[in-house]
């Protein structure tokens, strides 16, 4: 029954004018829907556009649905979680009603609202004691929250963007240049002098000059004496390749 009570109401939806109202199912799910509630004119929330959640009971039509605000609002029947104090959303809902007709008792709740039943006491009392003062913070939540050009974060309306494209600067054609050469700048390489350590522990001594010692001859040399004037002895060794020493001894 559920089902094709949806998709009646949806088929009746098509032939309704809403204006500026949308209203339908939320990301095909029937049991979901949302509606984009325009302020009504002349009210306090004139400009304003307020989203609306709507969940379907199982039983639905013969339960009401349930109806919150997601955009903030400052209504004395609306809390501020977006709960909606309304009697053919509680006691007074019939199955001859529908979700269409529900919004327009919604939107007309906007523009009079009822302090006999409030949701919010401490606004109904600022209603009826000081409307002046009601009615410029509803103006003032309107702009802070409800404007369909602006962040709720921000305080002022945002400027509404133009759906016409906006010429951009012309660019210069890009010619096939080639690619320029960069100089290489030399590299300074650092005085990296290898200086390589001598170790002279393993080499042999150095020869001193002064009081050199007399090789000692081979057995294989042949050396003969030579008597001289003086009466000393001379040996004169010879080898192959070399040239003679003469040995004075003293």
């Amino acid at each position: 029954m559920t089902i094709k009570r949806v998709h009646r109401e949806i088929a009746d939806l098509a032939k309704e004018d809403l204006g500026k109202m949308t209203l339908g199912p939320k990301d095909d799910n029937l049991f979901e829907w949302k509606a984009m509630l325009p302020g009504p004119e002349g009210s306090v929330y004139e400009g304003g556009l307020f989203q609306v959640d709507i969940v379907l009971p199982a039983d639905y039509p013969f339960s009401a649905p349930k109806v919150t605000f997601a955009t903030r609002i400052y209504h004395m029947n609306i809390s501020e979680r977006g709960n909606v104090c309304m009697d053919i959303l509680k006691s007074n809902w019939s199955p001859a009603l529908s979700l269409y007709k529900a919004m327009l008792s919604l939107s007309s709740l906007l523009t009079d609202p009822n302090p006999k039943d409030p949701l919010v006491p401490q606004i109904a009392t600022q209603y009826t004691r000081n409307r002046k003062l009601h009615d410029e913070t509803a103006r003032q939540f309107v702009q802070l929250y409800a404007l369909p050009s602006k962040s709720s974060s921000s305080s002022k309306p945002l400027s509404v963007v133009s759906s016409q494209p906006v010429p951009g600067p012309t660019l210069a054609p890009i010619r096939n240049a080639r690619p320029r050469r960069v100089a290489r700048q030399p590299v300074a390489m650092p005085n990296t002098a290898l200086s390589v350590p001598i170790d002279l522990t393993d080499s042999d001594p150095p020869t001193p000059v002064a009081g050199r010692k007399r090789k000692p001859e081979s057995n294989d040399q042949s050396g003969r004496r030579k008597r001289i004037s003086d009466g000393s002895d001379v040996t004169t060794a010879s080898s192959s390749g070399s040239r003679d020493v003469i040995v004075i001894d003293d």
